[in-house]
């Protein structure tokens, strides 16, 4: 196999990777609190040559030696954080974060972590018959203690603050504090690896504090809590078409470099016999 057949198979795999990431943030444009994926290339190998002295003519002007690639490989994939638009919606369990944070929610009865941006959230009874708040898909969202978050029967509507504060409001008249919700923010995003129902996670062995801090919603650090919103997915749509169109093109161009390449063999190998 010589090394046009080499390279334009190695760029097509790595052509399809990108494909298959901007195919997956194509696919959640209007998934709420979608965070865009982005992959990272970098060259397979590169291999410096030198030409031989007969092409040293009077004249010469560009140097002898050259670079020959072998393509690129995906090395990372990871979110594009960037705020996405807030929408009205005046319900009062949908919440949305402006600014760089994270809810932090219970993913199974082992305790493990998860993180969103999707604020979607509703009630939810628990196996003990308490009303709790939860996600969509049922992940419980978890307070600044740690703790489940449980809304009272006798709580007949709630106020979230822009710190996030959670308070019950009595049919009375009155309130009851209710907690406050967890924010984080991600120090190092490569670390998260997206999972099932728009959520990030940490790969096994990662610290957790070598990847989140958790943040209180302040003026100073421009995050706020932001009751009866919700965010949009920050893909942009003529961006990611545009590329799309310009990948779905290389690959293209590799494929019809492997197919001329395999032709050369061809009529090399009929020329000798």
């Amino acid at each position: 196999m010589n090394s046009s057949m080499i390279n334009a198979m190695v760029s097509m795999n790595g052509l399809q990777q990108k494909l298959d990431i901007l195919a997956d943030n194509i696919a959640n444009v209007n998934t709420t609190g979608y965070k865009r994926k982005q992959g990272s290339f970098e060259d397979l190998l590169t291999t410096l040559k030198q030409q031989p002295k007969d092409f040293s003519q009077p004249g010469r002007l560009t140097p002898l030696g050259f670079n020959q690639g072998w393509g690129s490989r995906l090395t990372m994939v990871q979110p594009d954080l960037s705020q996405g638009k807030l929408q009205q919606t005046d319900q009062p369990y949908d919440v949305a974060i402006q600014g760089n944070a994270m809810f932090e929610v219970l993913a199974d009865d082992a305790g493990s972590r998860a993180y969103t941006r999707n604020g979607a959230f509703q009630l939810t009874f628990d196996q003990n018959g308490n009303n709790i708040l939860t996600t969509k898909e049922g992940y419980p969202v978890l307070d600044t203690g740690n703790q489940r978050i449980e809304i009272p029967p006798e709580a007949k509507s709630v106020r979230i603050d822009k710190d996030g504060s959670i308070t019950g409001i009595l049919g009375t008249g009155g309130t009851i504090p209710l907690g406050q919700l967890k924010l984080v923010q991600a120090l190092k995003p490569g670390l998260l690896s997206p999972v099932a129902d728009n959520l990030f996670a940490l790969a096994d062995g990662v610290n957790v504090n070598d990847a989140f801090r958790t943040v209180t919603a302040t003026n100073d650090n421009d995050i706020s809590v932001n009751q009866g919103f919700l965010e949009s997915s920050n893909v942009d749509l003529t961006s990611e078409m545009t590329e799309l169109i310009n990948v779905q093109r290389a690959y293209q161009l590799s494929s019809r470099a492997l197919s001329s390449s395999d032709t050369m063999m061809g009529l090399a190998n009929n020329m000798r016999a």
